[in-house]
Formats: structure tokens, sequence, C-alpha cells
């Protein structure tokens, strides 16, 4: 599933986040319409304040202390507001008394059992209608274990219960139970067993997008991770894995295309101006993975022969205005298809495969078996109304949700807290796919820059947890950067470790012991290591403990001995429920540079004890991984003839933050020479956070500020460059962004880090005016929109320059911007122009924003681009301009991309939403509480702004707390919201 991360960076670069992942965190679930309670609505009392205290004294041992925490804040009166109506999705469903709600149940990984009952076939029927739908459910059961008596025990939600058969004879109400939250069928026959459930569900009231819910007229389902239950009584759960038929009835005229998974077996007319659709699928699938569409579409088809000559007929559904939109989003499916067969010998499964355009979804896209489904910002696209981010966005998420039918559908997740085992990989393989098609290194830049800017906030916050969570009460709130961004990354070290054909013969070995399977991540880590003959000592750590680990590395030379020492040690962080820490399995690419910029050939290491001779069948070596696996080991290279520089953690070889003895020195020569680009970007970087740093010092102590002449001098030569890729020095130019400083500070000050950044960015345009418009001018460009790695690398360094140049505010600038703006022919270079002048108050943003909206007005993509812009802005005063775009007619809270884009775009932005008076905090703390009774799923990731609240000042603090204090004691608060504000003030 493609996660929807919000970041600032969106606003500008147009890609909207995938699965690709707000703040850290992204996506699913379900909620209980519950009767409202009597109890009267209070203040929080002394019981949830010590109870918050002794959480915090204890360092946050959640898997000890949660379950009494949650006793005392529901003793009293929050009792009260906890059982009070969630979200009511339609009428009372119950044929019995609801109890009030139970108090929130967290679930642990260590308590997992295997299911009792087993489905093997699974056939449903829907009759879909406008006022509800009728759905029908038959299901062949078996034992999950040999003898076993226990009760069956469905999940269900907002379902109302009609009735309920066991081998065709009606269920008597003494032999069943029904509570909010489940159906139990108390003595169930022996051996296998037919069962027949029918119940009641209304789609159209159905506002958190889960479940099956009608958006702007269309059928369209969302179940993982646990929105079946919203549909129909079930084992709701990813090891219970059924081959499933769907009948689907409907409305000819207003529903006249049905979709479900798998192929389409029979369809005809019916009575009543209704007609019907009949699917099957034939792989055995958990029902996260079901999917029903149906409404007023239109497709664009293409094909798709396979390596085996196999036809696959390939469709994108979307209302009719769009379908032109869809090509690129084909051409993505397509070169998805190929790519897995080429690289992993993946070949598609079935003769169909489908993908459904949505605008109302709550994640990025959803890999339901051969029918994803997408948010339309991640499939439609043309060159007027979609940047270059988009484009490169759509390629990704096509791509990510096409290589689920392997990694994720064919072998699939045991239970939830293995969702890294589909999601890490998958993202590995998507972020592989879009390097092979574009620039690898530019791309690698970007996923690092992500993982920085958001899982490590994370890793460090009080929603810190594994790849693999130990616990959660609401799984919707672990789609998050660590599952998939740091997953994909511990994935990568697989390939780092075993090299491209150790990795592949890894990944055979999996499919072929796993195939059709409900796994865990130890299963893939065999695999790995089985087909490679090796062991890796402490890998399993990356699944189990949560924190960024830190790496400090300090060198030596001796001449006498021509031996150059590298001495690592390690330290992973105390986070919540972990306070201990192993040391990690982390390999660290090394490469030695020379005086000259030239690599070392590398002879042997000496290590532990051995030395390791290094060969390539008589080719030499120039970087070499090091397995670091202990708290402090030493390395040492032989034969080396002269003091190098070490290029240390090549590619980013691990997730890591890295502490080297580097000197400025060193970083500039890096800069420079270093062959492995990464590096040469990583070198830039560390100056500039060096630079901001010492800047923020000067300005917290009121001294005057002044840029260091050598690092102008070096970006320079960095934009005067005729040899670097136009798209790299577009990176390599670019400033840390201000949350990255913010991460890194003990007491964040958002002030400062804007102040210094702005001065930053205004100097260097100063400086290197005439470098800046010279690049403007030189990738000025009058042919039709291509996307293709050298156009958008121009675009990209032209973008670049123009915003550098923006920041100056002086007239012959501003009137540049203005020319690019009206002279674009595509978005990217229009929406760019438009960034670059909406940086700077006045009457000129002002036109300027109203014009761009005039134009676009009807695109409801490019309106929330629109929004975003706005919504990111650093301008004084946003916080009253935002809450003035929440009545805008172009804005609606119930769509999760314009909030997104407006309140996410907001949340984004560190001046605003940190605003010293508190204005940011409260306008969030209001609009979570909205949310939260339309789309709790949205609103939890919303809330996650949050969650870092005691890094800043004590008055930022305070203001903060009274945020998340006033929403977990609000009426009728989801438990999405509720963990995440809980777990924040207990940090």
């Amino acid at each position: 599933m493609a996660r929807c991360l919000i970041r600032p960076a969106a606003a500008y670069q147009g890609c909207g986040l995938v699965k690709a992942g707000f703040l850290g965190v992204v996506s699913p679930l379900h909620y209980q319409r519950l009767p409202y309670s009597s109890s009267k609505r209070g203040s929080p009392g002394n019981k949830y304040s010590g109870c918050l205290a002794n959480l915090k004294k204890e360092g946050s041992h959640w898997t000890g202390t949660r379950s009494n925490l949650l006793l005392s804040l529901h003793s009293s009166k929050f009792v009260s507001k906890r059982t009070a109506c969630l979200i009511a999705t339609g009428p009372s469903p119950a044929a019995t008394e609801e109890p009030e709600m139970d108090l929130p149940k967290e679930i642990f990984l260590k308590d997992y059992k295997k299911p009792d009952y087993l489905f093997d076939t699974v056939d449903l029927e829907f009759q879909l209608g406008d006022e509800k739908t009728m759905v029908t459910s038959k299901i062949a059961v078996s034992p999950g274990n040999e003898g076993t008596s226990s009760p069956l025990a469905l999940h269900g939600c907002d379902l109302k219960l009609l009735s309920i058969k066991i081998n065709g004879t009606e269920l008597k109400s003494d032999k069943y139970t029904v509570d909010p939250r489940h159906l139990t069928i108390l003595t169930p026959p022996a051996g296998v067993f037919n069962m027949e459930i029918v119940t009641e569900i209304y789609p159209q009231l159905n506002t958190s997008l889960e479940g099956l819910y009608r958006s702007t007229g269309n059928f369209c389902t969302q179940c993982e991770a646990e929105g079946f239950r919203k549909i129909t009584y079930f084992q709701d759960r990813p090891d219970v894995m059924a081959k499933y038929t769907c009948r689907i009835e409907g409305d000819k005229t207003l529903y006249p295309v049905l979709l479900s998974n798998g192929n389409l077996i029979e369809q005809g007319d019916l009575e009543g101006g209704k007609h019907y659709a009949l699917w099957e699928d034939p792989f055995k699938k958990p029902c996260y993975l079901f999917a029903l569409v149906a409404g007023q579409l239109e497709c664009r088809e293409d094909s798709f022969v396979t390596c085996s000559g196999r036809k696959v007929t390939l469709r994108i559904w979307t209302p009719a205005q769009d379908l032109p939109k869809t090509s690129h989003a084909m051409y993505s499916l397509k070169e998805a298809m190929k790519w897995d067969e080429e690289v992993f010998g993946l070949e598609y499964d079935l003769d169909l495969f489908n993908i459904v355009v949505v605008p109302d979804f709550n994640m990025g896209a959803m890999e339901n078996k051969s029918l994803n489904v997408f948010q339309s910002r991640l499939v439609l696209a043309s060159p007027e109304a979609a940047t270059d981010g988009d484009y490169a966005a759509i390629l990704g998420v096509i791509g990510h949700e096409y290589f689920h039918n392997w990694t994720g559908n064919r072998v699939t997740c045991r239970d939830w807290f293995q969702l890294t085992l589909k999601e890490g990989l998958t993202v590995f393989r998507d972020q592989e796919f879009s390097s092979d098609l574009g620039c690898r290194t530019v791309k690698r830049i970007a996923d690092v820059s992500k993982l920085r800017s958001y899982q490590f906030p994370q890793d460090a916050g009080p929603m810190a947890h594994p790849i693999r969570p130990l616990s959660y009460i609401k799984m919707d709130n672990f789609y998050t950067v660590t599952v998939y961004e740091k997953g994909a990354e511990v994935v990568r070290m697989y390939k780092t470790m075993f090299g491209a054909s150790g990795f592949r013969k890894g990944m055979d070995l999996y499919f072929q012991r796993h195939d059709g399977q409900a796994v865990t991540c130890e299963d893939f880590y065999a695999a790995m290591c089985d087909a490679n003959n090796a062991h890796l000592p402490n890998f399993l750590q990356w699944y189990s403990q949560a924190g960024t680990p830190t790496v400090k590395v300090t060198s030596s030379y001796d001449e006498g001995s021509q031996a150059f020492s590298l001495k690592l040690s390690q330290e992973v962080p105390p986070t919540p429920g972990q306070l201990m820490k192993e040391p990690m399995f982390i390999p660290v690419a090394v490469g030695l540079v020379d005086s000259i910029g030239k690599d070392m050939p590398l002879t042997s290491i000496y290590s532990d004890g051995m030395v390791q001779t290094l060969s390539n069948d008589g080719h030499p070596i120039f970087t070499t991984v090091l397995q670091f696996k202990k708290k402090e080991e030493e390395f040492i290279f032989n034969n080396v003839p002269e003091r190098p520089v070490p290029s240390l953690l090549r590619g980013y070889s691990a997730p890591i933050r890295l502490d080297s003895d580097l000197t400025e020195s060193d970083l500039y020569f890096l800069l420079a020479n270093d062959s492995d680009e990464f590096n040469r970007w990583e070198a830039g970087q560390i100056l500039a956070r060096k630079l901001m740093f010492s800047l923020v010092a000067d300005f917290q102590q009121q001294k005057t500020l002044a840029l260091n002449t050598k690092f102008v001098d070096g970006l320079r030569a960095i934009l005067r460059s005729t040899s670097l890729d136009k798209e790299f020095i577009a990176k390599a130019i670019t400033l840390p962004g201000q949350g990255e400083i913010m991460d890194m500070m003990s007491i964040a000050d958002p002030d400062a880090v804007h102040a210094v950044r702005t001065f930053i960015k205004k100097e260097l345009a100063f400086q290197l005016k005439d470098d800046l418009l010279a690049a403007v001018t030189s990738n000025r460009s009058s042919e039709a929109y291509a996307f293709n790695h050298d156009s958008m690398a121009r675009r990209a360094l032209k973008n670049t320059c123009l915003a550098y140049l923006a920041s100056l505010n002086e007239p012959d600038v501003t009137e540049l911007a203005l020319n690019e703006y009206k002279s674009a022919t595509n978005m990217t270079e229009q929406f760019a122009a438009l960034a670059a002048l909406s940086q700077n108050p006045g009457q000129v943003r002002e036109d300027a924003l109203l014009d761009f909206y005039n134009k676009w007005q009807q695109d409801y993509l490019v309106v929330s681009k629109w929004f975003a812009l706005q919504a990111t802005s650093d301008i004084p005063g946003n916080v009253a301009n935002v809450q003035k775009l929440l009545a805008h007619p172009a804005f609606d809270m119930r769509n999760p991309n314009k909030v997104y884009s407006l309140i996410g775009g907001f949340c984004g932005s560190p001046v605003s939403f940190h605003a010293k008076d508190g204005s940011g905090y409260k306008f969030l703390g209001e609009v979570v509480l909205q949310l939260d009774k339309i789309n709790p799923q949205v609103a939890s990731r919303m809330v996650s702004a949050f969650s870092r609240w005691r890094r800043y000042d004590e008055t930022r603090q305070a203001l903060a707390k009274a945020q998340l204090e006033m929403i977990i004691s609000a009426n009728g608060l989801s438990e999405n919201v509720y963990e995440i504000a809980l777990k924040s003030l207990a940090a």
C-alpha cells in the first residue's frame, strides 16, 4: 500500500508523498458507532496527570505500564469521554443492546497465535443500493488445529446482522453473541462446515473511507489493514487466506462498471434496470487484498506480453474527463512489468490488470490483487497540470503497487507486525526501479533526504518503534516512514552485503519457499542467508530495536607500516520501552582517496585478529564493506602508501548518523573529488550543516551574521561545473531543510533556524547572482515537455536557481520570475516560478496566487498544489491565512488530499506551526478534533505534528501540551488519535 506522507517539499516538487507516507506516519482503519454516555464532560483530573508523570518517570515502558495508564485514564471522568460516539457511519447496527466501548486494547507481537479456523473459499455477493448495501458471504470453514472446539470469533464493525446460517440452517440467537466489534459462534461444528452471513451496511455514510464507501457517486473499497470487517463479519487477519468469488449487483445506469479481483467469469442484465458481474480470483489471498469498485468509469486499455508469451490486458479506469491524463500511468505500468521480469524474473500471473482512480482515498494507493486503487494525484498527469515531481511519483507508486503482486500478495504477512516484510521490501524495489529509469545518485539523495527529514525524527520521538513494531493499539498508526523507508534501508543492506547476484538468489529462494504463504521477517532473513551460505550476526536487531544508531569514526595513519586505521564505535539511543540497546550489524562501505583525488586500490584489511584479502578476479577493488558488529571495532587497511582521506558510508550503506573526524579541508576535498557522487553531495551537506549551526549560535547571541567565503566558492564551483549532472547540481546547491537542522539541536529554535537559513539563501543569491542568472538563462527550453532525465535535470537546475534569485526580492529578479511564470508551457516551470514569487509578501505575490487559482480552479489536483504552496509559506502571519483557506469553496475537509495539502502542509512550516504565540498549535488542535469526527486515520496523521513538543523551549512546550491535553480529553475521541496523543503527552 502506498502511504501518504505529507511533506513541505511536496508543495514545490509537486510529488505527493507516497506509500509512501506526514511527519513520519502514514496509515488505514475502522471505527464503531457507540452510544452517548450520560456522564458530563469534564477536564482532565489528577489521576490523568499522575499517570502521565509516572509513565514518563518509568522511561515510557509502554510494554509494562501502558495497561495501567489506560485503566487510570479511563477511571472516573475519562470513561464518559472515550465511550461517547466515535463516528456514526450508519444507523445503529446491532441487534442487541450495545455495551459501552471497552478500554483501548493493546495488541502485542509476542501474543500471536495461529487461527483456530481456516477459510478455504469465500463467496461474496453485494447488492449495491443508494441507501444501503446487502452483503452475503458464504464461507467454507475448516479447523486450523486438529480437534479444535474453540468458539469462532469474527471481527465486525458498523454492521447490521440480518442472518447467519451454518450448513444451511439458520443459527438461533443463543448459539452466537454479537457485540460492537465481534460476532462469536459459540459451538461451531467439528470438522469442515459452511457458514453464510448476511449483513447490511451504509457506504454512503462511511466518511472514514475504509471498508466499502461511496465517493463522488462511485463505490470503492479500502480493506488494508482492517477495513474488511466493515463489510461483513470475518476473521480479519492476514494469515487467513482463501480463494474468493465476488458477485456484484447494481443499477446499470448508475454503476455501469462493476469490478473486483481476478477474472471476470460472467456478467449480464437483471430485472429493474440492474445488472451483475461475477469475478473469480484463482489465487489465495487475505481479506485485506479484497477489492470492489462500481461506478461510472471509462478505461484506457493497453496490453503487455510477458516473458513467457502471455498477453495481459491492462486497463486504467477513471471518470471520462480524466482519461487523457492516464497515458503516463500506463507507460509506468508497462515499464514496471518489464523491469520486474528483467531484474527479478517475476512475471504477472493473470490475464487482466486493472487500476482504478478515485479522488477520495486515505492512502496513496492500494495493491489489491489485480485491482489496484489509486488516489487521483498518483495516476493523473499532463504536462500542463502536473510537475516533474508528480510524474516521478506516479512512476514510483505505479511500480510499487504492481511489485506488490509478488512481494505482498503472492507472499504476504503472517500478521500486521510483519508489515515491513512487504512494505519495506517493496519500497526498496520501487526505489531501484525509479533509479534504473532515472539518475541513481539523485534518487538516492532524495530517498536519504526523506529518511533524515521524517524517519530520524520519528526514531527520536515518542512514536519511535522498530521496523517491526512490538505492539500497537491501532495498526493504522504504524504505516510509517520507519516501517516503509527505514524498512527499505534494511532490505538494501542485504543487497550491500551480498551484492546484486546474491540478493537475487535470496529473493528466488524466498519465493520458492513461501509462494502462497503468510510469513514473517525471519523467513525473509533465512532465505537471504541460506541462499548465500552466510550468517549476519546481530542483523535481526534491525527488526526489533528502535532508534537511529550513531557511529563515530576516528582515523590514523602509520607511515612506517603504511597502515591506515579506522576505529568505529556505535551507540543506539534509548527509545520508549527500550532503554538498553544491543550493538547492531552495520555495513559501512568505505573507499580511500589519495592526495590527487583518485581512489586507492584496497588489498587487505585486518580486523578482529584476522586478515582479509580483497580481490575481484584480478581486478582492483576501490570500495569495500566493513561488517561492523560490535560496540567498538578497529579496521586496519594495509599497503596504503600515503595518508588518504576516507570516503565513509558510500552510497549511504546503512541508516545511521555518522560522526567522523573528517576536517573541514577533508570535506571540501571530498566535495571536489570523491568518485562516490552521493558522498560528494554528503560532504557539501555536512559543510552546510556546520555553517548553519555556527550561524544559529551567532544569531542567538545577537552577533552579526557572515558567510564563509570558502563555502560560497565551493558552491560557485559546483554551479559552474560542466561535467556534473544538472539535477545533481540542483541537489548539491540546495541547503539542508529547517526541520533537519532543528532535529539535530538539543533545544529546537525555529525562529533562529529560519532566520539563518533565510540569511544564507539571500547571501548566496547575492554573491552568486551572475552564475544563477546564467543558469536560468541557459536552461530555458522551447521544446515540448518530455519526461526524461535530461529534461527534468535542466528544469530542476533552472527552478532551483530561480528560487535563490527570487529571495533577493529585487525588481529585476521579480520581473524575471514573473516572465518565467507567464511564459511557462508546463506546470513544472509555472509552479516553480509561482513558488519563487510567493516567498515575499506583497501585492505581486497576491496577484500571482489569484491568477494561478483563476486559471486552474477547475482542476482539483492543481488546486491542491495551490493550497499546499500557501500552507507551507513562511511569510509573517501565515496562520491567519491558512485559517481563512479552510473556508475557501475549493477546500473540503472530507477529502484527504486537500487536508494533506493545506493542514499537513501548514504543519511542515516550522516558523508558522511553531509560532511563539501558540496560534499554530491552537489551529491544529481545533482542526484535529473536527477531522476526527470525519476520518480518524487522517486526523491521527495530523496530530503527529505534536509528537515532539518537548524538543522546544518551555513556552512552546506549555502551549503544545495544552493542545494535546485538550485533544485527549475530547468527547468521543477515536483510538487512532488517542494513541498518538497519549504517547506524545507521555514522552
